[in-house]
């Protein structure tokens, strides 16, 4: 599958940038999850705010359907989520916001490691892949929802 072009910008940058830079570019991407956020007086079709075992701490999903379909994701994240969470989640807004929520279902996890690195998958584990599983889970409840109210 091919990634939403804004995605697949960012795997081309971080893949081949040196540990020392991406480690670096990661901080700046957490340092911008603050702006990920719900905007006062946003409205939105799904919100999904819990904490989940495997999460420092409580992160909010926010969802709604915009024309044609296309996703618009605003992520809170609780003070305690941890850094390379909170990159992740900069990056995903930034990169899935405006994708069609059918392909937003669609992203393989694959590209995790060619933007963290390796070395930084396996310390965190699955945390790396939190933000991008519960985003796809409000698709999938709102999808969800909708096929309930339409009776099928």
């Amino acid at each position: 599958m091919a990634y939403p072009a804004p995605l697949q910008e960012l795997i081309d940058l971080f893949e081949y940038l040196p540990e020392a830079e991406r480690r670096e570019s990661l901080i700046n991407y957490a340092d911008a999850s603050k702006s990920c956020g719900p905007k006062e007086g946003e409205v939105f079709d799904l919100e999904d705010v819990r904490k989940d075992e495997e999460c420092t701490d409580t992160v909010g999903v926010f969802l709604r359907a915009e024309e044609g379909d296309r996703a618009h994701f605003a992520i809170e994240l609780g003070p305690k989520v941890q850094t390379l969470t909170k990159a992740m989640t900069a990056i995903l807004c930034r990169s899935l916001n405006g994708a069609p929520m059918k392909e937003v279902l669609e992203v393989p996890a694959d590209f995790v490691p060619r933007i963290i690195g390796a070395e930084l998958v396996r310390l965190r584990s699955q945390t790396v892949y939190y933000v991008l599983s519960r985003m796809k889970t409000a698709v999938k409840m709102l999808l969800d929802r909708r096929r309930a109210a339409e009776g099928g």
